[in-house]
């Protein structure tokens, strides 16, 4: 059934309310969350860790309003940040999303919020997971060789029970989905349950290698990023994270974020405060001029000038540590 038209503030509340239901389920079950940004065309809304765990949340009404560039970008944070990113959305643009059903987008999985909170309040896992040509699950190969190889039954017999290919058959036992009504067809005709369940957080495609680099970067923050480079960070910018780049040293991950205008480096540092608490990170804005205040809501503030002056990724640490006030969680 087609999705009636919605108004853009419809759209809007209706958004603000699924991401705070989300954080609801998310806290819940235990979860440190970062409050809400209320920042535009973000391509994340919400940190959550529990111990090791640490998952990146995009909440969408329409799951068809993920972007490709959007989906990049969810897949390297949750590679930096050693984070599972998921989108969790009402309905695609010609119908409701499926409970119990894992759906994806340019690599990315995708739940409905019952799946969600089925998931993460209740333990039950999607079996489905929706691909081109329909509905598939994913079957316990090795156990499907073992029960067939046990019970002398044939690639031919199976297959021919199960209305496939012995190919097919042998495509199953290595590892690929099979369509649902095959799959009950196989459980059926050995009596034994054979699918696995999935887990929205762990399942994602594999990253592109080539994550945007700094030689590629034609951002007017460039500069400030070179210098980075040149201290001994590794920076890979971002495009539509709160923060600008992350920067990374050996096991260290900075959280970078550049303030120019004072109103909107304030509202960033908040933001970026706040995420580098829940992922347990550290965080600085570099601003372009000298103030009498060195941190904000935890985050330090270091000018483009001391950056300059800076000769080893280690000396800014220490400006960074020496200017951290971390507020209580």
């Amino acid at each position: 059934m087609a999705k009636p038209v919605r108004h853009g503030r419809s759209v809007a509340s209706d958004r603000e309310q699924l991401i705070r239901r989300i954080r609801e389920t998310l806290a819940k079950c235990g979860f440190y969350v970062s409050n809400p940004h209320n920042l535009r065309s973000i391509s994340f809304d919400l940190v959550a860790r529990r111990d090791r765990q640490l998952l990146i949340v995009k909440a969408l009404c329409n799951i068809d309003s993920l972007s490709s560039e959007d989906a990049e970008e969810l897949k390297v944070l949750g590679r930096l940040l050693n984070a599972s990113p998921a989108v969790i959305g009402l309905h695609s643009s010609s119908a409701e999303l499926e409970d119990g059903i894992l759906y994806t987008r340019f690599g990315v999985p995708i739940v409905s919020e019952g799946t969600f909170a089925e998931f993460m309040l209740e333990g039950v896992p999607p079996l489905v997971y929706a691909a081109p040509g329909g509905l598939y699950v994913r079957l316990d190969g090795e156990m499907l060789k073992q029960l067939r190889q046990e019970r002398a039954i044939s690639l031919g017999t199976l297959a021919e029970a199960a209305g496939v290919s012995r190919k097919a058959i042998q495509m199953y036992e290595s590892g690929m989905g099979a369509m649902m009504d095959i799959a009950s067809r196989i459980e059926e005709f050995l009596d034994a349950p054979l699918l696995v369940p999935l887990d929205p957080f762990t399942y994602i495609a594999e990253v592109a290698e080539n994550l945007k680099v700094l030689e590629d970067f034609e951002g007017h923050n460039k500069d400030i990023f070179e210098m980075m480079r040149e201290i001994g960070y590794s920076v890979v910018p971002t495009r539509k994270a709160p923060f600008d780049a992350l920067a990374s040293e050996e096991e260290l991950l900075l959280l970078t974020g550049i303030g120019e205008d004072p109103r909107m480096t304030e509202k960033k540092a908040k933001v970026v405060g706040n995420l580098s608490r829940v992922t347990e990170r550290k965080s600085v804005i570099i601003i372009h001029k000298r103030t009498s205040i060195e941190e904000i809501d935890g985050t330090p503030l270091v000018t483009k000038d001391e950056l300059r002056r800076v000769d080893h990724s280690d000396d800014l640490m220490e400006l960074i540590l020496k200017r951290e006030k971390r507020p209580m969680q």
